[in-house]
C-alpha cells in the first residue's frame, strides 16, 4: 500500500505542471488566475500583460512590474511577452493553512502614466499531504472482564489538505477482538471509537497488535497508519465514568492566567482505590494544549496557564482521562473542545510603497503617488479598516481594492511655498473599542524652473566720478531667484549694444557669478554724460528664464579741465592796447575772455588782477567775473608810457586750475589818439554800438534764461514721467564743453548744444549775471536708435 502511495504521488506531480485554470473578470475591474500548489517553476499561469488590456511590446518601455505583499516571489512576469509563471513553490498549506480559499494578491505596476491593477491568483490545493497521526503507536489497557460492546475512544489523524482531499475514512486491521466505530460528532470531527466484539481472555492472550489506516479522498488517495498495541489488564471492572463525554466550552482570548475554563466529573462505582480517581491528558495530546491549560490531577479544573491568542489558535480539542487507583486501573475518557472567540486586541498594519517621489510641482492632479495597503489579524468587525489622512491638503486617499489605497494628487503643489508635505496615514479597525495605527509619508516637492530671476528694482541709477581707474568696480546688481538648485543658479551678461559708434562692452562689463559692474576704462564727463545700459539675469533652468534691469551711469564731473583764455589775448606774445590819457574812470581798456571744458562749479570763471612789484596804485582793474579791464581813476604822468598787467583767470573747482593772459596798455596823448587810422576808429565807434546794445541784450538774455529754465523744469518731470513708466533701454549723450562768456559785469556759463553762445560788448557798467548749465542728458536715444549728431564745441565767442 505504501508503493501505491508513492507511485501515486509520482503521477500526481508529473499532472501538477498540466494542471491549471485561468478566468478573468472584466466587470470587477480584476484578473483573476488560478494554479494548483507544487506546480513547477515555469508553470504557465496566464497572459496578464494582455488580459490586462496592454500592448506586449509596451511592457518594457512601462516598467511594468509585480508587487505581491507580505510573500515570497511566488510568481514572476516575464517582461518580454507578458506571461505570469510560477517562480517558487507554493505550499498551499504553509501559505493559508486550513483555510477553505487561498489566494496571493498581485498589484501591477506600469508607469507612463501611473496605472495599477490589482490580479488574485487562487492556489488549488492537490492531495500532497497523507493522513498523519499525532502518535505512531497507542498503548490501550483493556481488563478481561470488559464486557461486550464496550467502547474505547481512539485519537483520529489530521490532514492538511481541504476538502475532499482531507476527507478521511478509516479502517481496522482484521481480527477477531475489535472494530471501529466511526461517527460524525458534528461538522468539525469524527468520532473514533474501538468497540469490543469478543470477550478477552489474558490468560490466552496478552496483547493485540492492530493497524489503524487513515485514507483522505484525493486523487491519488494518500493514507497515514497508527500502530494500536492493546494489553489485557485483570480484573477491576468498573471505569470511571464522566457525567458528559463532551465538553464545549467558548473563551474568549487573552484572558489571565489562573482563569477556570471548566470542570469535568467522573464516577467509579467500585470502593477503596478501585474507585478513587484523578484526571489527566492523554499520552498523545499536543504541546499547544499543555503549554496553555493546566488540569487539576484531583479535582478535574481546567485553568488558564499560557497566552490565549485568537490569531494563532482558534479551537482546541483534546481529550482527558479519569483513572481509577485499581489494579489494574481502569480509565475512561472525555472530549474538551474549547472555542476561542475574538477580541479586538491588535491594531491594524500599515504598509507604504513609494512610487513617485519626489512629486514634481507641475505634477497633474490625478497623479499616483504611492500605494497603501492595510491588514489586520483581527475577525469580524474588529478586522474591517478603514483609512483617513491627516492634514488636509492637495493630497487624498482613493481606495482602489478593498484594503488598497492609493495616495493620489488632488491639487496643485508649488515647491516655492512649501518643499515636502509631512501626511499622516491613519488606519482604523471598526472594533468596540476601535484601535488605529498612524503610518508617517514624507512627499517631497520637486521643483521646476518656473520663476525667472528677478531684481529688487527696474532701474538703477548709478554716480561715478569721471577718470576713474580702469576696472574699478562702479555697482552691483543682484537678481533672486526662489527656485532650488541650478534652476536659481543665475549667471548675469550685458544686454549688447553700440554707444555712439563703440559696442557697450568696450565701457563696462559684468561679472557672470556675482553680478559686479565694472568700468573697462576712464569714463570722461565731457565726453560721455550719461551711459545707459541693461544687465540680463538668467538661470541655469531647462529651458532657462532670464530677466533684465536697467541702469543708468551718470558720469559725475571733476574738474580736470584748466580755463583756456581765448583770442586774442591767447597767443604768446602779449597783446598791445593804446589807452589816451584823457581817459575817463570807469573806460573799459580791454577785455579778457575764457573758457572751462568742465562744468558747473568747476566751469565758473572769475578773473584778478595781478599787481606787478614796485608799482604804486595800479589805474587799472579787471572785472571778477567779466574779464573787463577798465580804469579806476584819472591817468597821470607818473603812471608811465606802458602798462603790462598779467590777468589770472581761475575756476571754482577743488582744486582750483587757472590761466593767465598779459596785456600791455600803451599810454598815448589824445593827439596820437586822433591820428589813429580812420579803421582804427571805426572799429572803436563799433564797439561803442555794441556797448550800447549790449544793454539790450542782456533783458533779452535774462527772458531767455527763465524760458530755458522753465523748459528744463518740464523736461525732468517728463524724463522722470517716463523712467517711471517705462524705463528707456539706453542712451548715449556725447557732452560738447562748457563755454564760459564775459562781459562788463557779469558771465555766463552754458551748453553749446543746448543755447546759443551770448556774450556782450563793451559798455555801461551792470550787475553781475551768472547761469550755469545743469548736469543732465541733452538728448535721449532709445533701443535701436543711433543718436542724434551734436556738433563740435567750435570755441568762438560771439562778439
Amino acid at each position: 500500500m505504501v508503493a501505491r502511495s508513492i507511485g501515486l504521488l509520482g503521477f500526481q506531480h508529473l499532472l501538477c505542471s498540466f494542471l491549471f485554470h485561468t478566468a478573468w473578470e472584466v466587470g470587477s475591474g480584476q484578473v483573476h488566475y488560478s494554479v494548483s500548489e507544487e506546480a513547477k517553476h515555469g508553470t504557465f499561469v496566464g497572459r496578464i500583460a494582455q488580459d490586462l488590456g496592454l500592448d506586449v511590446g509596451d511592457v518594457v518601455m512601462r516598467l511594468f512590474r509585480v508587487v505581491s505583499k507580505g510573500r515570497r516571489d511566488y510568481l514572476e512576469v516575464n517582461r518580454q511577452n507578458g506571461i505570469l509563471f510560477v517562480n517558487s513553490r507554493i505550499d498551499r498549506e504553509e501559505l493559508c493553512g486550513r483555510n477553505p480559499v487561498c489566494r496571493i494578491h498581485l498589484e501591477v505596476i506600469v508607469d507612463k502614466p501611473v496605472q495599477v491593477f490589482h490580479v488574485e491568483v487562487e492556489i488549488k490545493d492537490i492531495n500532497d499531504n497523507p493522513p498523519v497521526f499525532s502518535v505512531t503507536q497507542k498503548n490501550l489497557f483493556i481488563s478481561e472482564s470488559s464486557p461486550l460492546d464496550s467502547r474505547f475512544p481512539l485519537e483520529g489523524a489530521w490532514d492538511e489538505d481541504i476538502g475532499e482531499n482531507a476527507l478521511l475514512t478509516y479502517n481496522l486491521s482484521p481480527n477477531e477482538y475489535f472494530a471501529l466505530d466511526v461517527k460524525k460528532k458534528d461538522e468539525k470531527m469524527n468520532s473514533l471509537t474501538l468497540v469490543l466484539k469478543k470477550v478477552l481472555d489474558r490468560e490466552e492472550t496478552i496483547e493485540h497488535h492492530l493497524l489503524l489506516i487513515a485514507t483522505d479522498g484525493g486523487k491519488p488517495e494518500l493514507t497515514g497508519t497508527i500502530q494500536l498495541l492493546i494489553t489485557v489488564l485483570d480484573v477491576n471492572d468498573n471505569t470511571p465514568e464522566f457525567e458528559r463525554m463532551v465538553y464545549k466550552v467558548k473563551l474568549f482570548e487573552n484572558v489571565p492566567n489562573e482563569t477556570l475554563v471548566t470542570k469535568m466529573n467522573a464516577s467509579d462505582l467500585d470502593e477503596g482505590l478501585n474507585g478513587e480517581i484523578f484526571y489527566s491528558f492523554t499520552s498523545d495530546v499536543s504541546p499547544n494544549v499543555q503549554k496553555n491549560f493546566h488540569l487539576d490531577q484531583v479535582n478535574g479544573e481546567i485553568k488558564i496557564k499560557g497566552n490565549i491568542d485568537f490569531e494563532e489558535t482558534k479551537l482546541f480539542e483534546f481529550q482527558v482521562e479519569a483513572t481509577d487507583k485499581g489494579t489494574p486501573p481502569l480509565v475512561g475518557h472525555c472530549t474538551v473542545l474549547i472555542e476561542i472567540l475574538d477580541i479586538n486586541d491588535n491594531a491594524p498594519e500599515v504598509a507604504v510603497t513609494s512610487l513617485l517621489l519626489p512629486v514634481r510641482e507641475d505634477a497633474p492632479p490625478g497623479t499616483v503617488i504611492a500605494l497603501i495597503s492595510v491588514s489586520d489579524s483581527d475577525s469580524g468587525a474588529n478586522g474591517q479598516v478603514t483609512c483617513s489622512l491627516s492634514p488636509p491638503g492637495p493630497f487624498t486617499l482613493v481606495s482602489t481594492f478593498r484594503n488598497y489605497y492609493s495616495l493620489v494628487l488632488e491639487g496643485q503643489v508649488d515647491h516655492e511655498t512649501l518643499q515636502a508635505y509631512e501626511l499622516v496615514v491613519i488606519a482604523k479597525d471598526s472594533g468596540m473599542p476601535a484601535l488605529w495605527t498612524t503610518a508617517s509619508v514624507s512627499v517631497n516637492i520637486g521643483d521646476v524652473n518656473d520663476n525667472a530671476p528677478a531684481f529688487e528694482q527696474t532701474l538703477y541709477t548709478v554716480f561715478v566720478k569721471e577718470n576713474n581707474p580702469p576696472g574699478c568696480h562702479i555697482f552691483t546688481v543682484t537678481a533672486s531667484d526662489p527656485d532650488a538648485e541650478e534652476n536659481a543658479l543665475v549667471s548675469y551678461s550685458l544686454v549688447e549694444r553700440l554707444v555712439g559708434v563703440r559696442p557697450l562692452s568696450s565701457y563696462v562689463s559684468v561679472h557672470s557669478e556675482s553680478g559686479k559692474v565694472y568700468a573697462l576704462q576712464p569714463l570722461d564727463h565731457e565726453e560721455l554724460e550719461l551711459l545707459q545700459f541693461q544687465v540680463s539675469a538668467q538661470d541655469s533652468g531647462v529651458p532657462p528664464l532670464g530677466n533684465n534691469v536697467s541702469l543708468q551711469v551718470f558720469v559725475l564731473d571733476e574738474n580736470d579741465n584748466a580755463p583756456v583764455v581765448l583770442p586774442p589775448h591767447a597767443g604768446l606774445s602779449p597783446v598791445t592796447e593804446l589807452v589816451s590819457h584823457s581817459v575817463t574812470v570807469g573806460h573799459v581798456v580791454a577785455k579778457v575772455r575764457a573758457v572751462d571744458a568742465d562744468s558747473g562749479y568747476n566751469a565758473w570763471l572769475s578773473f584778478e588782477l595781478l599787481s606787478e612789484v614796485g608799482v604804486g596804485r595800479n589805474p587799472f582793474r579787471v572785472g571778477l567775473y567779466t574779464g573787463e579791464i577798465s580804469t579806476t581813476r584819472a591817468l597821470e604822468e607818473f603812471d608811465g608810457p606802458r602798462q603790462t598787467l598779467l590777468v589770472l583767470v581761475k575756476d571754482h573747482g577743488n582744486p582750483v586750475l587757472s590761466a593767465t593772459a598779459t596785456v600791455i596798455v600803451s599810454l598815448v596823448a589824445s593827439r596820437q589818439t586822433l591820428k589813429t587810422s580812420s579803421s582804427d576808429r571805426a572799429e572803436v565807434k563799433e564797439g561803442v554800438r555794441k556797448e550800447e546794445s549790449l544793454v539790450d541784450i542782456n533783458m533779452y538774455l535774462i527772458l531767455g534764461i527763465c524760458s530755458v529754465s522753465s523748459l528744463l523744469v518740464l523736461s525732468l518731470l517728463f524724463y522722470v514721467a517716463i523712467r517711471c513708466s517705462a524705463p528707456l533701454k539706453g542712451f548715449y549723450c556725447p557732452r560738447k564743453s562748457t563755454v564760459m562768456c564775459s562781459s562788463d559785469m557779469g558771465s555766463l556759463s552754458y551748453s553749446q548744444q543746448q543755447r546759443p553762445n551770448v556774450c556782450s560788448g563793451e559798455g555801461a557798467a551792470k550787475r553781475d549775471l551768472m547761469a550755469f548749465s545743469p548736469n543732465f542728458p541733452s538728448c535721449l536715444g532709445y533701443r535701436g536708435q543711433q543718436p542724434e549728431a551734436v556738433p563740435e564745441p567750435s570755441g568762438k565767442v560771439l562778439q
